[in-house]
C-alpha cells in the first residue's frame, strides 16, 4: 500500500538546567487505513512524538512530514512552519487530517454525548448529523447521546472519546494512551472498538500505549521508542519493534 504519511528525519530537543532530551524520528511510514502501535518506556517522548504528528509541536528544521491529502498527492507539513501563513495551513490541516483519543478523553461536561462528538465535524466544517448517529450505535452509545458526559462511567467517556474523534472522517486518529484508566477488560473493548471504527472508516490510527501485551493481541504494526543516556544527554530514538 501506498503511505498516506511519511516522517522522515524528524527531530525535537528539549533542554532544561537538568538535561538535553533529544526525540529522533528516522522513518515512520503508515498506510491508509494501517493501524500502528508505539510503546516505549516513561520519558521516551510518546506523547512528544504524537505531537508532533497532530501538528502540535515544531519538529526542529531539516525533516521531513508528507501526509496525503483529497487536496493532492501529499504536502511536506513540517515545512508549513517556517512559511508564510503556514500557521494557519497547519490549523486547518490539523483539524482536517487529525482525530485525536486523548488519555482522560477530554469532553466537555456541560455538553451532552451527541453535542461533545460533533465538535470535531464543526472545527472542521463537516457537519453531519447521520454520520454522526451511526457512530454513536457502532460504538453502543444511543441510550446515552442526550446525556451530559459528567454522568458516564470512563469506560462510556472513551468511546465518546473515539466517536468525536472519527466523526469529520479524518485521515488518521492519534490515541495517546487511551485505556490507560480503564480496567483490563474494558480496556482491551475500548482499544477493540477503536481499531475497528478506525478500520470502517479506512482511517489510520495511531494508539501510543504502555501496555504491550494489550497491544499484542491486535493486528498492528509495532514502533517502539529507545532511550539511551550520555552524561545529561537523553536520546530517544523511533524504531521498529520486535514482537516475538
Amino acid at each position: 500500500m501506498m503511505p498516506a504519511l511519511v516522517a522522515h528525519d524528524l527531530t525535537v530537543t528539549v533542554t532544561d538546567r537538568d538535561r538535553r532530551f533529544a526525540l529522533q524520528v528516522p522513518l515512520l511510514r503508515i498506510a491508509r487505513g494501517e493501524a500502528v502501535g508505539l510503546t516505549g518506556a516513561s520519558g521516551t517522548g510518546k506523547t512528544m512524538l504524537l505531537e508532533i504528528l497532530g501538528l502540535l509541536r515544531r519538529p526542529a528544521p531539516g525533516g521531513r512530514y508528507v501526509v496525503s491529502d483529497d487536496d493532492g498527492p501529499g504536502r511536506d507539513l513540517a515545512a508549513l512552519w517556517g512559511a508564510a501563513g503556514g500557521r494557519a495551513q497547519l490549523t486547518r490541516a490539523r483539524g482536517r487530517l487529525f482525530g485525536f483519543v486523548p488519555q482522560t478523553g477530554g469532553l466537555l461536561a456541560f455538553l451532552t454525548v451527541r453535542q461533545n462528538v460533533m465538535l470535531s465535524q464543526r472545527i472542521s466544517d463537516r457537519i453531519d448529523g447521520a454520520h454522526v448517529d451511526a457512530l454513536l450505535s457502532r460504538l453502543g452509545l444511543e441510550a446515552v447521546a442526550g446525556m451530559r458526559t459528567d454522568g458516564l462511567s470512563i469506560g462510556q467517556r472513551q468511546r465518546v472519546a473515539i466517536a468525536r474523534a472519527l466523526a469529520h472522517r479524518p485521515r488518521f486518529v492519534i490515541a495517546d494512551e487511551p485505556t490507560a484508566a480503564l480496567d483490563p477488560e474494558a480496556a482491551q473493548d475500548a482499544m477493540g472498538l477503536l481499531i475497528a471504527a478506525a478500520a470502517d472508516h479506512a482511517s489510520s490510527v495511531l494508539i501510543s500505549s504502555h501496555d504491550r501485551d494489550l497491544l499484542g493481541r491486535f493486528a498492528l504494526t509495532r514502533y517502539h521508542l529507545q532511550a539511551r543516556t550520555e552524561g545529561a544527554q537523553v536520546t530517544s530514538t523511533l524504531q521498529p519493534a520486535r514482537t516475538e
